[in-house]
């Protein structure tokens, strides 16, 4: 955790982290509604079970376990359809299309380490994904201790948060996690990561969505209430910029590392060649092509042979490129090489400049309404694609003194 999370403890004036945020939710019933009107499940129910983990400092029952993985699916509703990452399917069908946009930047930037990481913090992941389980939570979890430590446990931030999980000595002790002058267990992978998994369940409990609990690990839960109040929503997509920056970012860190480390390196994702998949939907093979380039590389302009056989067509909807691609019989990597950034462009938009070669282009024509009603099919199984923009906060001047 960050200087964030130490001045958001501040702020609390000296409450426990449960009571204070508890006690910031009852005082203010509108934000309460706002919370709970997104979650789908037995909210009574999900509480007292999550609160009998933190409390009893033990691993649940396997009934609980099975619980855990129904309702904790849901935390990244915002981030991925159908509630969690895919391996079978490529990463773009998944993503929130405001996702991709840092993703890229990200890359460039640490994409060489994370890839190696991946090697030799193999063991480090097989023990945190281990525990994560035990817990009824995601895998993609693991991520946080990446962000935080780089998987070290010897790391110690400026404000005083050491180990991988970078827990502060207060929220350690909070956690069972035993800090004094002789022994530190934020450093011991083991019981650091089972105190991690406590603490990622009662951020849930709190928020219902895992990119809003990563924005509360960095910066506190005070601020995301504080964010979701002046928002009016709990979409991450929409109460971002009311966060500070550094949490804002946390989070899209959580997302690129989760790319990088799942879909960079895999045979279904952009920087390598994938396999033909099937859609969970409705069981559609989609063809695909084993020499897929990278999107964000390949060359966005067409041949002169390309340019001399195609046709524009303006098209808007819940279009899908694989759908569309299926159903003329087009590579998917063809087809975004006539139309890059297709499904990002038409989730922002609901528009977009079809470019396709003259006989697939007769093809889409011709059954264009099939494909935007099993496009819309595709959709409805999984998560909305975002129908709003981004919108910054209205910024105040300085009265002058």
């Amino acid at each position: 955790m960050t200087k964030y999370l130490f001045l958001s403890f501040i702020c609390c004036l000296s409450l426990s982290a449960n009571a204070g945020i508890d006690n910031f939710l009852q005082q203010s019933p509108a934000l309460q509604n706002i919370v709970k009107d997104t979650v789908p499940e037995n909210l009574a129910k999900e509480d007292e079970l999550i609160e009998e983990v933190i409390k009893t400092r033990t691993l649940p029952k396997k009934e609980k376990v099975e619980y855990f993985n129904q309702v904790t699916k849901y935390g990244f509703k915002n981030l991925f359809a159908n509630y969690s990452y895919n391996a079978s399917l490529p990463y773009t069908v998944q993503i929130n299309p405001n996702a991709e946009m840092f993703i890229q930047d990200y890359m460039k930037d640490h994409g060489e380490y994370l890839q190696k990481m991946k090697g030799w913090g193999l063991p480090y992941f097989n023990l945190i994904e281990n525990i994560l389980r035990q817990y009824g939570l995601p895998k993609e979890l693991k991520y946080v201790a990446v962000i935080e430590s780089n998987l070290s446990s010897g790391a110690t931030s400026v404000v005083g948060a050491g180990g991988p999980w970078q827990f502060m000595p207060y929220t350690a002790r909070e956690y069972g996690l035993v800090v004094n002058s002789n022994i530190d267990d934020r450093r011991d992978y083991y019981k650091s990561t089972h105190a991690a998994a406590r603490y990622l369940l009662y951020l849930y409990k709190q928020l219902h969505d895992w990119l809003l609990v990563m924005a509360a690990y960095n910066g506190g839960p005070g601020r995301v209430y504080s964010a979701i109040k002046k928002s009016g929503s709990t979409d991450f997509w929409r109460l971002q910029f009311y966060l500070p920056e550094e949490s804002r970012t946390y989070v899209k860190r959580f997302i690129a590392t989760h790319y990088i480390m799942e879909g960079g390196g895999g045979v279904t994702t952009f920087t390598a060649g994938v396999l033909p998949f099937t859609n969970d939907v409705n069981r559609t093979s989609y063809p695909v092509n084993n020499n897929t380039k990278n999107p964000y590389t390949q060359q966005k302009t067409l041949s002169e042979d390309e340019l001399v056989d195609f046709e524009v067509l303006s098209i808007s909807g819940k279009y899908n490129s694989l759908i569309i691609a299926k159903n003329i019989m087009m590579d998917i990597g063809k087809f975004n090489h006539f139309n890059p950034s297709f499904d990002a462009t038409m989730s922002t938009t609901g528009n977009f400049d079809l470019r396709l070669p003259s006989d697939k282009m007769q093809l889409f024509v011709a059954n264009k309404y099939q494909i935007l009603n099993e496009s819309v099919q595709a959709l409805l199984g999984g998560t909305a694609v975002p129908d709003f923009k981004t919108v910054y906060p209205t910024k105040t001047k300085k009265k002058q003194q």
